[in-house]
């Protein structure tokens, strides 16, 4: 069974991670959200602490190994601090990962070294659809066999940095089974809108939509090679890691709103000290806790090769997007009129936190 207690590495990561988030990401938020841009400082120095690094293999250019609870523990931290800011460091992990998880050899040693060695560089993928039945197991992209290679046609939505990506991972259906195509800049058909997607909230993440007619891929550009990968392990990854972000986003909420409640005065009276408060606090902490286990024990399942780690996964996004919705609409309500001010950060938590229904395949462990 796994354990409560991070070990030493774990511990240094979230410590390093959490210093980050609190001092760097969460100064920044606000004004990123405002002017929409995130200073390219502050991804470098979150880039810096080598989080995708300590989860590659020496053998490709890394200094680690995966491990989806260790992911767990720091992406947590990160959308603690900022949940823009932490999708905007890990992009890169949204093309390594993948390839980590199922390319074939040739891909490793070709791709890996190339994203983690060095500075941040806009590396990612393509997942998410414009379509309200949208499943990532039956896509509407779809790729063809044509002799040698796949030729890939349809339209991806919420890509972040496709306007300057060195590469992307487009995921499409092929034969009925979603596969992911590595798809280089610059390739004939491959199309970036002009203008960033106007979101409800993540203004500060650059993301695009992507338009493919016809982009003709070879064959070894199939994640995989010609044998294909499992998809299911990467999307239980991308679950995982969006669940993660959810408790982080809702722990920031909840810190914030009790600390209000513990100073506000209404009447002569801390409001944390009013029932209906005092109760509230409560349920949003239950809450917290209750779906930080569903994660990592998905995660440990996922590391431990358990038959139901997908399932595990499904229940804690599911679960993790439900709850952070809850915890972040009460954060601002604790706050009461001053809950619906911007310069709080709570209405920006809400906004974000509305937004991981639809954020699977944004954020991968």
């Amino acid at each position: 069974m796994y354990s409560f207690e991070p070990n030493e590495e774990q511990q240094m990561l979230v410590d390093a991670v959490g210093k980050y988030a609190q001092n760097d990401l969460r100064p920044a938020a606000h004004d990123a959200e405002e002017s929409r841009e995130l200073p390219k400082k502050l991804v470098s120095k979150g880039w810096e602490l080598g989080f995708l690094q300590a989860s590659i293999p020496e053998a490709y250019g890394g200094f680690g190994d995966r491990s989806a609870v260790t992911g767990t523990l720091a992406m947590e931290e990160f959308a603690f601090g900022d949940l823009a800011g932490a999708l905007a460091v890990l992009t890169p992990s949204l093309f390594a990962m993948p390839i980590l998880i199922g390319g074939s050899e040739e891909q490793k040693r070709e791709y890996l070294p190339k994203v983690i060695e060095g500075d941040w560089r806009p590396y990612t993928a393509a997942l998410i659809e414009y379509a309200f039945d949208f499943d990532p197991t039956a896509l509407k992209t779809v790729a063809t066999a044509n002799g040698g290679d796949y030729v890939l046609s349809g339209e991806k939505a919420f890509v972040p940095f496709a306007k300057d990506a060195e590469a992307m991972i487009v995921y499409a259906n092929l034969d009925g089974k979603t596969q992911g195509f590595i798809v280089p800049k610059g390739a004939a058909g491959l199309s970036v809108a002009d203008e960033r997607e106007k979101l409800m909230g993540l203004n500060a993440l650059p993301m695009y939509r992507v338009k493919l007619d016809g982009v003709k891929v070879p064959a070894a550009n199939r994640l995989g090679g010609e044998v294909g990968h499992d998809f299911e392990l990467i999307l239980a990854s991308m679950r995982i890691a969006s669940a993660s972000a959810a408790v982080g986003v809702a722990k920031a909420s909840l810190d914030y709103a009790t600390n209000y409640a513990k100073e506000r005065d209404v009447f002569g009276v801390k409001v944390a000290q009013k029932q209906a408060i005092a109760f509230m606090l409560a349920e949003m902490a239950i809450e917290i806790e209750s779906m930080r286990l569903m994660t990592w024990e998905a995660a440990w399942k996922l590391d431990t090769g358990k038959e139901d780690a997908a399932q595990a996964a499904y229940l804690a996004f599911t679960g993790a997007a439900d709850m952070a919705m809850m915890v972040t609409d009460r954060g601002v309500q604790i706050l009461g009129g001053h809950g619906y001010i911007r310069e709080h950060p709570v209405e920006l938590w809400m906004r974000n936190g509305r937004g991981f229904a639809m954020l699977t395949g944004l954020a991968i462990v």
